[in-house]
């Protein structure tokens, strides 16, 4: 899930050489280095506290270590009218205590009629018991389930006002003539969509037959239904994923392939410049099966979502869902597509136990989108988006209170599943990587992934098994290159490791001294060649701004170049940032228009925490009031959340 900086990222490979061999990084010298690694050198800090692995994944109800989900049968109604999706979810299961009698699933506002249980294909009411609603958990479903059962079917219905689905009419789509429903279910919201053991811990197959008005398309995250758009379709995953994958979406949907087994589905509004945008993922898929291990999941398409979407990418295999902010005409924003498509390795694959874990979904995966990036785009480009990555990292970790939140692997007692998608799980993980690839060298570490995929594919996993996976590998075979302390900070310790080698681009260095000049009003902005900027010069340029520059300079800057109207989503809202901070008034006005547009929680929650915090609380409020009718259901409980007076 592509989330990052304000909320909401695969890697792969072992072949055991001396220890001579990781220090071997001439040839691929580690893009996180501006000079090849230093020696490692004894570490003088304290050894960092190595917490125990999370037993139990807290965010769920679900009795999963005796009774487990192993398929769910979908056969569901799509009601545009009343908002919402009815009919059954047939749930097949394993009895790991042969004497348990009870299966505990979680739900979210779900209206549960009845209940059966199955056996041989014989049916019989079996009762059941729905228990009070938790503002964030939802209600515990506990079912009787007699000693010669193996499934039950449960007939409900969802809530117009689940967290999990959003309902959006005509005119809030690109095409504005018929209405879209769409699911964003990680990390707790597939409980909303349907009665499930809702746990990353538990993997499960399915399959889905779904009705909806006969002139809308339904596609899933599975093997899609090949037929007519005629209202009735058939789905089928044979790969068993956690529940947070389950995905659906129903809309006024086109198709366009850019190879035999990569395509993009969205609206007939933005399906052509979509296919274009997107036209370089085949190759991201060659590179990332060559590195990792091959691509386990068939096709690999991507849904272009209305603008509400709350993230950059939500990873649901088979079907990516991305937000449309991410075609810009240049494809400079496809880092995320690189990042949802490597989490086809890292999260679906390998999937961390616990939310307490997430770097190993996000953190794993921000690593593998770099290398991506690097082979596709070039090692500029890699270093660039490092750098930036960097510099969100270091801002992030600097407004984090509780110091036990910059750890890779969480502490079990976090309040919300969501508190762990920040960049230190993205961002620090990442680097972490960076870090063992430059002490054991690129071909060992690639390795080391590569056999990690493969020992773990299609299971959870924690912390503690990837630091046993290391040490029995990389570490064994070259003692000398890192330090268990070393790697121990990393991995346990507060914010950021002595160890961390700063990433550089040179590309960057001559915007520094220019954007030096240029503040100090010795330089007009048309005076800057930017001829050859792409949008991460012109991110790394406005992030660097200073906080006292003057409102004469930002109006020459915008009148130069126009970056009150930007088209580029992530220029725009660096941009909008900078002009909230500096109270440049010019470009409030399109500030409101893009906040009336954008759904995507990235740029929404920090824009909204900078009004606040720069004396335009009013100013917010009533862009709020204006926009909610946008938003998804996540967004808007956040953005309420930044709103919400101060006591």
């Amino acid at each position: 899930m592509k989330l990052r900086t304000g909320y909401f990222a695969p890697i792969l490979f072992l072949a055991m050489l001396s220890a001579s061999c990781a220090k071997e990084v001439s040839q691929t010298e580690p893009i996180a280095e501006a000079v090849e690694a230093p020696a490692p050198k004894p570490v003088k800090t304290p050894a960092a506290k190595r917490l125990e692995p999370v037993d139990r994944d807290p965010f769920t109800y679900a009795n999963y270590k005796a009774v487990r989900v192993t398929d769910l049968a979908l056969d569901i109604a799509v009601s545009f009218d009343e908002r919402v999706l009815e009919g059954t979810a047939t749930l097949s299961f394993d009895r790991i205590d042969p004497n348990a009698r009870s299966l505990v699933l979680d739900s979210n506002d779900l209206e549960i009629s009845a209940v059966e249980a199955g056996a041989d294909g014989a049916w019989r009411k079996t009762p059941f018991k729905v228990g009070p609603d938790d503002a964030d958990l939802g209600s515990r479903v506990e079912i009787e389930i007699p000693e010669s059962a193996t499934k039950v079917k449960i007939a409900y219905r969802t809530s117009p006002d689940a967290e999990g689905l959003q309902w959006l009419s005509a005119e809030q789509t690109a095409g504005r003539e018929q209405p879209f429903m769409y699911s964003q279910n990680q990390s707790i919201n597939a409980r909303s969509m349907a009665p499930v053991q809702d746990t990353p811990a538990v993997r499960m197959t399915y399959s889905a037959h779904v009705t909806t008005p006969p002139q809308l398309l339904a596609i899933m995250s599975a093997e899609q239904d090949s037929g007519p758009r005629d209202g009735d379709y058939s789905f089928s995953m044979p790969q068993p994923v956690p529940a947070y994958l389950l995905a659906i979406a129903v809309g006024d949907i086109g198709f366009k392939a850019i190879s035999e087994t990569v395509g993009v589905y969205a609206e007939p509004a933005t399906i052509e410049a979509a296919a274009a945008e997107f036209g370089d993922t085949p190759q991201m898929e060659t590179e990332a099966s060559a590195l990792y291990g091959p691509y386990r999941w068939g096709r690999y398409d991507l849904l272009v979502l209305p603008p509400s979407f709350p993230l950059g990418g939500m990873e649901n295999p088979r079907l990516s869902f991305v937000t449309p902010t991410l075609i810009a005409g240049d494809k400079s924003l496809v880092g995320t597509i690189a990042h949802e498509l490597a989490h086809s390795w890292s999260g679906n694959l390998v999937t961390n136990a616990t939310w307490s874990d997430a770097w190993l979904n996000e953190g794993v995966t921000s690593y593998v989108e770099n290398r991506l990036m690097e082979a596709v785009f070039g090692r500029e480009r890699a270093r660039m988006e490092q750098a930036l990555a960097y510099s969100d990292l270091t801002a992030e970790i600097a407004g984090i209170e509780q110091p036990e939140l910059t750890r890779l692997q969480l502490p079990a007692d976090i309040d919300h599943p969501d508190t762990a998608f920040s960049d230190v799980a993205y961002i620090k993980g990442q680097f972490f990587l960076h870090f063992l690839e430059s002490r054991y060298g690129r071909a060992p570490f690639d390795e080391f992934l590569k056999t990690w995929f493969e020992s773990k594919a299609f299971e959870p996993a924690t912390s503690a098994d990837f630091r046993k996976h290391l040490m029995e590998t990389l570490a064994a075979a070259a003692p000398d290159a890192a330090s268990v302390n070393e790697i121990d900070e990393w991995l346990y310790g507060t914010g950021l490791p002595s160890t961390l080698v700063v990433p550089t681009a040179s590309a960057f260095e001559d915007i520094d001294g220019r954007e030096t000049v240029w503040a100090g009003g010795e330089m007009s902005a048309s005076a800057i060649d930017t001829s050859k900027w792409t949008t991460q010069h012109w991110l790394h340029f406005i992030n660097a701004i200073p906080d006292d520059v003057t409102g004469e300079r930002l109006r020459d800057l915008d009148r130069t170049y126009d970056l009150s109207s930007s088209a580029n989503a992530e220029i725009a809202f660096a941009w909008y940032r900078r002009a909230v901070k500096n109270h440049y008034a010019p470009a409030m006005p399109s500030i409101e228009e893009f906040l009336g547009r954008i759904g995507r929680g990235k740029f929404l929650y920090p824009l909204y925490e900078a009004l606040v915090e720069n004396d335009e609380r009013e100013f917010a409020e009533r862009v709020y009031a204006k926009s909610k009718p946008l938003y998804h259901p996540i967004a808007r409980k956040r953005i309420e959340e930044i709103l919400a007076p101060k006591t």
